[in-house]
């Protein structure tokens, strides 16, 4: 028998909590924070994807990631032109304000290596090669192992 009485949301969770590992090797055993570095690079990558490129890095997400990744999002605002990593971290930053200090590059870092792992690696190419390279220079390439 599940936990939740529903085996998705048990296997969503269950994924969730180790798509956090990464985060919280790198910001300290703190799964909120954890959090909420996923839902801020989340944010500030789907905002500067075309909408069918967000729309296909979305499918590939977990249940709950997903509902996390599409949390106040608003499609007639995109994509956002990011021409500098500073651009680019500057919506993270701003979204993490309220956590305790936290680098925003390596909170980048720490969610691109996570994509990177789990996510089909020509998805994260195209993803990848939409970004400033200064951006994608924090990404890990998918096609090498980590």
């Amino acid at each position: 028998m599940s936990a939740s009485g529903l085996t998705v949301f048990d296997k969503t969770l269950q994924t969730t909590n180790i798509w956090l590992d990464d985060p919280m090797a790198d910001q300290g055993p703190d799964r909120q924070l954890a959090w909420h570095v996923l839902g801020a690079v989340l944010h500030t990558l789907r905002d500067r994807l075309p909408i069918e490129l967000a729309a296909h890095l979305s499918a590939q997400l977990p249940l709950l990631v997903r509902g996390a990744y599409y949390d106040r999002y608003d499609p007639s605002r995109q994509p956002t032109r990011s021409r500098s990593l500073d651009e680019f971290l500057e919506p993270v930053k701003a979204e993490l304000s309220s956590t305790r200090p936290v680098d925003a590059k390596e909170a980048v870092r720490s969610v691109f290596r996570v994509l990177s792992h789990y996510i089909d690696p020509g998805e994260v190419r195209k993803v990848r090669e939409g970004l400033p390279l200064e951006v994608q220079a924090l990404w890990p390439d998918p096609q090498k192992p980590h």
